[in-house]
Formats: C-alpha cells, structure tokens, sequence
C-alpha cells in the first residue's frame, strides 16, 4: 500500500485541519458551558445537542465537510476507507464535538451504512436522506440487559408477524441517541423465528420513536457521564409495538448477518477516531510537563515522563499502521477479507488509547481528572470501546480461533 495521501485527501486534510483550529477547539469550553447548562435543564431539553455543535455542523458543511464517512459515491463523500482514516483520525482529536460537526458520528453513520446497503428503495427516501441531511437523529437497538449481548444470537426480544405487521416486545439499553429528541428512528434487532438456525433467528425492523408502545425509560451513565449532548444511551421498553411489515430490512433470518456487516465499519470508525484522541493525550502530556517544575527540575526531564513519552509515540504509530492496514484491505478485499484486522485493530487501539490518556492523566496530576482538560472524558470513551461493538475477550476468542484453524490448514500469512 502507498503511504501517501493522494490529492484528494490531502485537500480535505488540510481543510479539516484549519476547521479544527479555526472553529472546533474553540468551541470546546462553549461546549462544556452548554453542556453544563442542559444538565440543569427540563427533561425533555437536557438531552438535545447544545447549539454551538448546531453551529458547527453549518460550517462545516459549507465547506464540503460532511458525510465523509460514506463510501462508495453520492450520497455520501465516495471516499475510501483508506482515504477517510486520516480524517476520521483528526475528528477524534475533539470527539465530542468534531465527528457531530461533519455528520459523521455513530450511531448515526452505523444506521446510514446499514439502511445505505440493506434498505428497500421507500426505506431509504423515508429514513436514509434525511439522516444524511442531518435532519434527524437514529439509535441502534440490539443490547439487552437480561442477557450476554456480547453473544448476539442470545437477544430474547421478539419481532412476531401478524397480518401485514410485525409486532416487536422486548427491553433494550444502551440505545446510543435515543434519549435526543431528534432521534425519530429506532432500528431494532430481535427474534422472528426462535426455531431456525441460530444465525437465522434475527431480524432487524424500523420502528419509529412515535410509535404506541415504545417507551424510553431512562439515560444510562457511563462512569458518571450522562453524555446527554449526544442523546443519551437509553433504556428502552417494547411492549405491543404494532410496524408496517414493510419495515422489515432484508428478509426474516437477516439480523445477524445485517448487525455484523454494520459493526465492521462501525469498529474500524471508531479505532480511526481513537488514534486522534491518543494523539491529542500525548500533545496534552508533552505540553503540561515542558512547562511543570517539580522538585527543583522541569517534568520533562524526568525519566519516567520521558519513558511513558517515547513508548506512547511506539504505541500510536503501531495503532495508526495497523488500521490504515485494514481500512486498505476492506477497500480491496471487503470487510469479511479484512476480518482479522478488523478484530485486532478493536483489540488493541481502545487499550493503545487508555494506556496513553491514562499516562497523560497522571502526568497532569489532579487537573487531569478534572472538567479542566479534555483528559478524564477522553479516557472514558477509550475505556468504553474496550466493551462497545463487543469486549475484548468476544475478539480474542473469536481471532485465535480463527489462527488455530490457519494452523490446522496448513495456510500461514
């Protein structure tokens, strides 16, 4: 593969790069202030994205930057994922605010990418366009608290079809965006056939937020955060909700092969995203310890400082080669070729992050767990990636297998 940036990406690097600088980072305090604010505000509000993100996103689609995340041509960017891994990288530099910003943040962009490759053509117009406009918010609904979600063939909500309907039961949590007022559409993931094949049971269907029966219960908070600016991680309740037949995406049996081709892309965004988030801890870091003194000398001159410094800057690079890796094969030998990496780059880039935000966090001292820096919030979303889109141990499991059958083959890389 050609390390390079071709033309094209290189123009919108560039042009991402003065957005940062000249609109996103200086609005991350306004941010905060807003965020803060909502916190206090009615129900109903506390959960809508502050306006300065509204701000942003009109910027930066004036410029060009938005839906980038989308290959294959209009409606979106037709970037490549090898073109768009720099970009999504420096988006994850302010991750609250940037991949919003372009129109490029999950569950948003998981959502268009499924109703993009598997929706009917009425499915797409109807839910799809105004997605891409940045009209409505969408959350993805295959989490369950009574079961291991990490295993997905053991989701118990049921999708029963009834006349020219489907009628959904079923508690899911940890709906990213349905706690946003925005948010009219709910993909759900549940059981249409408890007697097929066990990737056959699943199916997937379109039920609007609006509908009889749906009820969202409440925010989870992930280590304190509400991230209400983002809509919120709901728990939401099924009972009895009556949806046209028509809403069903793909044929009965589909949900699982659908969920796994939504969370490739899903996984490698998010691995891009945290390189930049990495990176911004180690500017962090090098910054706050260059104009420290402890003990009669400058931080930086301590050795360990200056360890955790060199093995981050390793760390980050390795990260960065092995996503870049399998973002080039998923281009040229799709998703399913690019499995393995797929699995590793989850596996390791959410811990490479953690481990250099939580050296940049201790570097900093006490204002390094605090609202001061980006730092503690940043950590947070790392630690989170180690259990979002499945935990480390489902990825172990499922690539050593998948090394020993290699083995037994005969077939080495």
């Amino acid at each position: 593969m050609d390390f390079a940036y071709d033309a094209t990406t290189e123009d919108l690097r560039e042009r991402l790069l003065a957005f940062m600088a000249e609109h996103v980072y200086p609005a991350e305090p306004v941010f905060a202030e807003q965020a803060e604010r909502a916190e206090q505000a009615a129900e109903d509000e506390r959960w809508r994205r502050p306006p300065v993100i509204a701000e942003l996103r009109e910027r930066a689609r004036a410029l060009g930057l938005w839906n980038l995340f989308l290959p294959g041509g209009p409606p979106g960017a037709g970037l490549t994922n090898l073109q768009y891994a720099p970009l999504a990288e420096i988006t994850g530099r302010s991750p609250a605010l940037a991949p919003e910003a372009l129109n490029c943040a999950a569950p948003d962009t998981g959502n268009m990418e499924l109703l993009a490759e598997f929706g009917s053509p009425e499915q797409r117009e109807r839910w799809l366009t105004p997605l891409l406009d940045g009209a409505i918010r969408s959350a993805f609904c295959m989490t369950e608290p009574d079961v291991a979600s990490s295993d997905a063939t053991n989701i118990r909500t049921r999708i029963e079809r009834d006349g020219d309907s489907y009628v959904v039961n079923g508690r899911k949590w940890w709906s990213t965006g349905a706690m946003n007022p925005d948010c009219e559409l709910l993909i759900v993931m549940g059981v249409t056939d408890p007697d097929a094949e066990r990737h056959r049971r699943q199916s997937m269907v379109i039920v609007p937020r609006g509908t009889p029966g749906v009820q969202v219960r409440r925010g989870m908070r992930v280590f304190g955060y509400t991230d209400a600016p983002h809509g919120g991680h709901a728990e939401v309740s099924f009972t009895d909700v009556r949806v046209p037949a028509a809403g069903l995406i793909g044929k009965p049996g589909d949900g699982f092969a659908i969920a796994q081709a939504r969370l490739g892309p899903g996984r490698i965004h998010h691995c891009m995203r945290l390189v930049g988030m990495a990176e911004r801890g180690l500017d962090l870091m090098c910054e706050r310890v260059s104009g420290r003194t402890a003990f009669g000398a400058p931080l930086a001159e301590q050795g360990v400082i200056q360890e955790w410094i060199a093995e981050a800057r390793v760390r980050i690079e390795m990260a960065r080669l092995l996503v870049l890796k399998t973002a080039w094969l998923m281009d040229t030998v799709g998703n399913k070729g690019a499995h393995t990496e797929i699995q590793a780059i989850k596996i390791a880039t959410p811990a490479m992050a953690e481990w250099v935000l939580d050296k940049a966090i201790q570097a900093y001292g006490a204002a390094g767990l605090s609202q001061d820096s980006p730092l503690a919030a940043l950590w947070t979303s790392a630690r989170t990636l180690r259990l979002a889109d499945g935990p480390d141990e489902v990825h172990r499991r499922s690539l050593a297998r998948r090394e020993l059958r290699r083995a037994g083959t005969g077939r080495r890389p």
